[in-house]
Parts: structure tokens; C-alpha cells; sequence
């Protein structure tokens, strides 16, 4: 079974000393409504860290990263967690080749979708796919919500497919009401594995009093305010529309952090039911053992049973805890986890080393970004 025996105490005592020098640690967005308009968002985003840059969050971590990379003898060692992912799910990896994998039975219906093709094949794809809308298009490569969309016509499916370059995919919208990421780790060498992080998602909405617009709703919400420029280019002249008194008005339908959705430590879900299922859906995908399930379910007791799932997409080695982001969890508590299955991760790749299986060079994982995101330039500066 499964335990945590890979947690370095000396460096979690010296990330913790470093922690409580500082004093901005566990601040939570205030509640009240009469504080929201006292802090300007600078100070948010300094107090909250969940909304600090990516880099500052994780440069805590770099010496976790050369620890494991001494004791896996590459800078790399990330490379080799997954086999039967490309770059053991780093960056860069194939979402349909990965989602090919799972079990059809826990899975939404995915379809890959090349930009080359001429509307009337798309047409003709969508009628044999029996695919209806809305639907949910996504890069086959990509990472943070970048380029997701939510099509609720065919119009619109033809202004994402003459936007985008390259392969993409197309899954219909899911409506179950309960939205997981779900982590999943299993050492080599081990039958079973277990769920080590569970994240809800509340997702960014405001409720209407009747006098207010959307975007003046949203400007009375920290965590909203960020948001505006991006809801703006989507909804245009509806953020000036009022909503009436008790109205709630969804203003983003897909669950990414940095799109505004909110990150909920549910790791209370976690017991040996849910280990069960995991163990269950990845029973058959040899080579893999660490990453992050996101899926629909239609509620969190059909989940514990293993029905009525819906899995979106499938991460590797990239994937976070996503739990660490609720600010509930604690900053303190948050480098732990992270720390924890960082770790995890380099036992995984040791192992697998010792079968023969070598990470990418630094060479490759270096052209592998700048290629990405030299594409992922232009299909912005097409939108």
C-alpha cells in the first residue's frame, strides 16, 4: 500500500523557518462585503498567494528540484515518471493520446479536430460523432485554460477552428454539477497506488442586487476584479446588463484557477472508497503514476462508487496538488504538499531509472518550450 516515506524532514524544517520569517501567510480574501473595497489590489495579491506569479510561488521549491536532481542524476529526473506519456506528461504531451488510454466507461466522448479541415467536413465529423451542442474545444496541446472555449453554435465552432492552429479537441459540455482534479500516485513496482489530493471548483459567478451591473458585481469581488478584462472581451455590452435581485449569473463555465475559478481542499473526500476507483481506472494504463484526473461527476457519493463519471483530461508530471491553492490550506501547509509529491515524483522517476527508462535531455526539453511557445504566440495574435 501506498504510504508518505518520502517527505525530506531537514528540508521541510528549513522551508518552514524560512516561511515564518514571513509574515504574509495565510491571509484570506475578506468575506465581508464592506472590506472588499478597502484593499486595493496590489495588497490582494501580496497577501493571497494564491494569486501570486507562478515563479514566485515556486521558487521556494528550487532546492527540492536540485535535491532530486543529485539524487536522480539529471536536471530533467521529471522526465521519467510517466512511460506511457510524452516527457512523462512535463509539457507538450498529446491530451487525446493520454485520454485514449482511460477506460471509456469513466471518460467524456472526445473527438480530435485538425484546423485544416474544411467546414463541410467538420460538419460531416459533428453528424457521424452524433456530437450536439455546446460543446468544449481545447488544444490537443496546452496548458492553464489557455484556449478553451465553450461553443454554443455551429457559428461559433467555425470562428474557434479558423482561430486555432493545428490539432484540437472537442468534448460536448458536461453538465454534472460536481467539478474535480483528482490526483492520483502509484510507485513502480507497487499493484496499487492512492488519491493524494482532491480539489473542488466554485466557479466564477456573481449574484444580481438588482441595482448593480455584471461588471460593477464583479468589481466588488477581489477575486472577480482580476478577471474583468478577460469577461469583458467575451461578454462585450452584456457586463452592462443589471441583474435582477437574487439572480445568479455564471461568468465563466471552465474550471481553471487562472480563468478565476476557486480551488477547494477537499481532500476530506479522500478514504479508501475513492482509492478503489482510481485503482480501478488506471488498472489498465501501464507506465502510468502520477498525475491529475479532471472530471465531472454527478455527485460526490456516485464518485466514492465509481459511476457516473466523467473524466475531461488527464495531467502528468506538471500536475499540482491543486488543494495547495485554497487559502484555507495555509501557506505553510501548502509548501508541504507541494514538497511531498515533488518528492514523490523523484522517487518515482529513481525507480524507473533503474528499469532503463532515461528522462529527456536538457537540449530537448529546451526546444520542446520554445517551439510551444512560439506557436502558442501566433495562435494568440490570430484571436
Amino acid at each position: 500500500m501506498f504510504t508518505k516515506p518520502l517527505t525530506e524532514k531537514r528540508q521541510t524544517e528549513a522551508l518552514q523557518v524560512w516561511l515564518n520569517q514571513s509574515k504574509l501567510m495565510n491571509h484570506e480574501v475578506p468575506t465581508d462585503s464592506s472590506q472588499r473595497f478597502t484593499a486595493p489590489d496590489w495588497w490582494v495579491r501580496l497577501v493571497n498567494y494564491e494569486y501570486w506569479p507562478f515563479w514566485v510561488f515556486y521558487l521556494p521549491m528550487i532546492p527540492i528540484w536540485l535535491w532530486q536532481s543529485i539524487r536522480n542524476r539529471s536536471l530533467t529526473w521529471f522526465t521519467a515518471t510517466n512511460q506511457n506519456i510524452e516527457f512523462g506528461g512535463f509539457f507538450g504531451e498529446s491530451k487525446i493520446g493520454i485520454l485514449n488510454q482511460i477506460p471509456s466507461e469513466y471518460k467524456a466522448v472526445c473527438i480530435s479536430i485538425n484546423s485544416t479541415l474544411s467546414e463541410e467536413s467538420l460538419s460531416h465529423i459533428l453528424k457521424n460523432e452524433k456530437l450536439s451542442f455546446p460543446l468544449v474545444a481545447k488544444p490537443n496541446v496546452g496548458e492553464r485554460g489557455i484556449q478553451v472555449a465553450k461553443l454554443e453554435s455551429f457559428e461559433q465552432l467555425l470562428q474557434y477552428h479558423t482561430a486555432v492552429e493545428g490539432l484540437y479537441l472537442l468534448q460536448p459540455f458536461i453538465t454534472e454539477p460536481v467539478e474535480l482534479g483528482v490526483l492520483f500516485v502509484r510507485l513502480p513496482g507497487e499493484k496499487t497506488g492512492c488519491v493524494t489530493s482532491v480539489t473542488g471548483k466554485e466557479f466564477m459567478a456573481v449574484t444580481g442586487d438588482g441595482l448593480s451591473t455584471v461588471e460593477e458585481l464583479m468589481t466588488k469581488n477581489p477575486r472577480f476584479r482580476f478577471q474583468i478584462p478577460a469577461v469583458m472581451k467575451r461578454l462585450g455590452e452584456k457586463m452592462n446588463v443589471i441583474p435582477a435581485n437574487g439572480q445568479n449569473v455564471l461568468l465563466e463555465p471552465i474550471g481553471n484557477h487562472c480563468r478565476g475559478t476557486r480551488f477547494i481542499n477537499r481532500n476530506d473526500l479522500i478514504c479508501e472508497e475513492l482509492n478503489a476507483v482510481f485503482n480501478q481506472i488506471t488498472k489498465n494504463m501501464d507506465g502510468f503514476y502520477f498525475g491529475r484526473f479532471d472530471l465531472k461527476v454527478r455527485s460526490e457519493n456516485e464518485l466514492l462508487k465509481g459511476r457516473h463519471i466523467y473524466i475531461l483530461e488527464l495531467n502528468g508530471a506538471s500536475s499540482e496538488p491543486g488543494h495547495v491553492y485554497d487559502q484555507k490550506t495555509g501557506l505553510i501547509e501548502a509548501y508541504k504538499d507541494l514538497i511531498w509529491h515533488w518528492n514523490a515524483l523523484g522517487e518515482i522517476a529513481r525507480r524507473n531509472q533503474k528499469e532503463g527508462i532515461q528522462p529527456a535531455t536538457v537540449s530537448e526539453i529546451a526546444s520542446l518550450i520554445r517551439h510551444h511557445f512560439t506557436n502558442s504566440s501566433t495562435n494568440q495574435n490570430h484571436e
